[in-house]
């Protein structure tokens, strides 16, 4: 037998204490022995419980218990997360979790501590919910050199984004509406600003690249200022708009890293991923492009991973799962104005698209009523915000700007 505690008994916490008591079976016949659930810690009181009498408010149960082997980590934010799971790990427990705030801020240094303490760090959960990532690109793709990664990484903003698409729904409307669903937050920041992606795409590309990349470095935008004019212009150019996380090799060695808008061709793998789904591809040079599909939040499929991972540290007791990335400094990021993208501008005004061909070159375009949109051929981002800044010096309003994804 071996004995796990969970920390958090939220929704996914929770979901994790339900799997393992619920498929106790399938779960001994996989690992050879029972997995018992020994303490849960919260700070609230669930007396209707089936295992009530195992809750504890105390970590210090957990830390010093001998007998618990394997910790996993659900309860969200920085703080206590971080100080409990540096502290597990140099106890010798190994620790899974779902924590993409707390992976993306010190993956590097917990990781590094797990090594030390021959124990296991494992959060397959923390990137794409249920969506299999973190194991399969760890394994499965290590023959690869993963020349870039980018995907669909938040559900909320991919619900927004597809009611406006799909139903002309107004951003606003779609937002609360995706609350009223619960695929929102109630403070739904971190979600429609980007920080969420970008905190995902920052363990994928440490993961891939070998070094912690921190997401204070990458350059993030959210979809606050798409409009309905924007998406219906973009089915113009044969598009949907999407939330993207990408991050890509360059020959020299360097990475682009972004979280951003984007134009996804409806031809690409990508478009046609909706609502609360997420996707991520994963383009490698002997495989081309591997795409994994599905839920990426809710009770039981994140839940389903964290229970995947308990089972992998109780497999691996005796012997650490390689799983590894350096700390980084960000000296390996390009400046995000040296990426190259084509872009979209949707503007207003006198020959727009005149004075816009003039400075921009070959462009295509569409008008609707007094406003025009065109997108732009592939350039240095540096010389697009230049370019861009000549068009307005020549009377030309710029409503929007979306980069164009090569996908």
């Amino acid at each position: 037998m071996v004995q796990v505690a969970i920390m958090g008994h939220g929704v996914v916490g929770s979901g994790a204490a339900e799997i393992l008591l619920t498929h106790k079976q399938q779960l001994f016949a996989n690992l050879g022995e029972e997995i018992r659930i020994k303490k849960i810690l919260d700070l609230r009181e669930f007396p209707d419980s089936p295992i009530a009498d195992r809750f504890t408010k105390d970590f210090d149960e957990i830390l010093n218990d001998l007998e618990i082997r394997v910790v996993a980590e659900v309860m969200g934010g920085i703080n206590p997360a971080y100080d409990y799971v540096k502290r597990l790990l140099k106890a010798g427990k190994s620790v899974v979790t779902s924590n993409k705030e707390l992976v993306a801020a010190h993956g590097a240094e917990l990781l590094s501590i797990a090594a030390q303490e021959n124990v296991n760090f494992l959060f397959e959960a923390s990137v794409g919910g249920g969506i299999p990532i973190i194991r399969p690109m760890n394994q499965c793709l290590v023959a690869n050199i993963v020349d870039e990664v980018a995907g669909i990484l938040n559900g909320t903003t991919n619900f927004i984004l597809t009611k406006m698409i799909e139903e002309s729904m107004p951003f606003d409307d779609a937002l609360r509406l995706a609350q009223e669903l619960g695929f929102a937050e109630r403070n739904p920041e971190a979600d429609i600003e980007g920080h969420d992606a970008c905190r995902k795409i920052c363990i994928l590309a440490s993961l891939a690249y070998g070094k912690h990349i921190y997401p204070k470095s990458v350059h993030t935008e959210g979809i606050t200022g798409i409009t309905l004019e924007d998406v219906r212009f973009a089915s113009d150019f044969g598009c949907v708009i999407k939330l993207i996380g990408r991050v890509k090799k360059l020959k020299d060695g360097r990475i682009d890293i972004i979280t951003a808008p984007m134009l996804v061709p409806c031809k690409s793998q990508l478009a046609n991923i909706d609502y609360e789904f997420n996707g991520i591809m994963v383009r490698g040079d002997c495989t081309g492009d591997v795409v994994f599909y599905g839920k990426g939040a809710g009770k039981l499929p994140t839940a389903s991973a964290v229970v995947a991972d308990i089972v992998d540290c109780c497999q691996h007791l005796k012997e650490r799962r390689f799983l590894f990335w350096a700390d980084g400094d960000g000296s390996n990021i390009i400046d995000y104005r040296e990426s190259v993208t084509a872009m979209y501008l949707r503007v207003k005004g006198e020959n727009a698209l005149e004075k816009a061909a003039s400075l921009f070159g070959e462009i295509e375009s569409s008008e609707e009523a007094d406003v025009c949109a065109f997108t732009t051929a592939k350039m240095v981002y540096g010389d697009f915000l230049e370019k861009a800044e000549a068009l307005k010096a020549e009377g030309v309003e710029i409503l929007s700007t979306i980069r164009v994804g090569d996908l």
